[in-house]
């Protein structure tokens, strides 16, 4: 009662002018053990990888400025590692106790799923999953499906974290683009029969530099997010809000979703450069943003109640 309280209150603040964040994404490493074809964290020659204590400075201060929930990203979250500590290593369930610690009520990680995640301490696993099968590898690189796969069982067959009454759920995140666009339909298909995935997110490919070539033709993106308010429709296990999806078209060759409403969401970066926006305002590429997040933070700007109830039901 007394969370639901907050987020009403939060909302009046909001709608009086007071923009404060609610949920935080933080990235705590640029380190990965893939190449995939959107992404250039690979190619960084000495990744940058935060200590506990820088992390739990960030997490205060995201929870001052009025954050409740709290995403942690990388780089891949299970090579983080801090070993400051001569008596000690700590690794990213720290991170997340850390979190609960510090007051966040909704704690999620993303993976790429490479590496066994059993165990986990977070409230949420989101797994990027970009297709099924020749599709993903193709861009996340050859073998990376069926690690997915194998890791994900493994997972639900799981016992659940030491003092938790259930295991979290595991959400994928598809990035759709102009190679991988052509098995949507097949990747419905999978995640609806697939036991062990609770939810899919759908994104687009925002074009930051040296990845414009992956970028889909508004006229494709329009008609896709058409198909997937059918599915949705039919009761296909998309996480995206109906109004959320409808604020990613595009006209005129700009999103819809504008950079307006995106301060729901603050940002910490892996140099610890803070943000109240994300990457693709600093990249100037707002106007052809992919971001389910986008989409999602400009239908809660907008009071669009099919999307407050569904981040409701996904964080509370």
């Amino acid at each position: 009662m007394l969370r639901l309280i907050y987020l009403a209150w939060w909302q009046l603040r909001a709608l009086c002018g007071r923009r404060t964040p609610l949920q935080s994404v933080i990235f705590i490493l640029d380190k990965c053990n893939l190449h995939c074809k959107h992404c250039s964290v690979y190619a960084i020659a000495a990744p940058r990888i935060k200590t506990l204590a820088q992390i739990r400075k960030e997490l205060e201060y995201c929870y001052a400025q009025g954050s409740r929930f709290v995403d942690f990203e990388g780089g891949e979250l299970y090579l983080w590692r801090d070993n400051t500590d001569p008596l000690r290593t700590y690794d990213i369930n720290d991170v997340v106790d850390l979190a609960h610690e510090v007051g966040f009520w909704n704690v999620t990680i993303t993976t790429n799923a490479q590496l066994p995640f059993s165990g986990t301490h977070a409230d949420q696993v989101w797994v990027s999953m970009d297709g099924i099968g020749k599709w993903h590898d193709n861009i996340r690189g050859k073998g990376t499906f069926e690690r997915l796969e194998r890791n994900i069982a493994l997972y639900a067959q799981s016992q659940p974290a030491a003092g938790r009454r259930k295991k979290a759920p595991v959400c994928v995140n598809m990035v759709i683009n102009n190679e991988n666009y052509g098995c949507i339909d097949a990747t419905m298909e999978y995640v609806k029969a697939n036991p062990d995935i609770d939810k899919i997110s759908v994104n687009f490919h925002t074009p930051f530099p040296e990845t414009e070539q992956l970028f889909l033709d508004p006229v494709t993106r329009n008609a896709i997010i058409d198909k997937l308010i059918i599915y949705k429709k039919r009761g296909y296990p998309i996480m995206n809000s109906r109004s959320g999806l409808l604020a990613m078209k595009m006209k005129d060759g700009k999103t819809l979703c504008t950079d307006r409403y995106c301060w729901t969401t603050n940002f910490i970066f892996s140099d610890g450069s803070r943000s109240p926006k994300c990457m693709g305002y600093t990249h100037g590429v707002c106007d052809r943003c992919g971001f389910s997040m986008g989409g999602e933070m400009s239908a809660v700007g907008k009071m669009k109640i099919d999307t407050l109830i569904s981040g409701l039901k996904l964080r509370m």
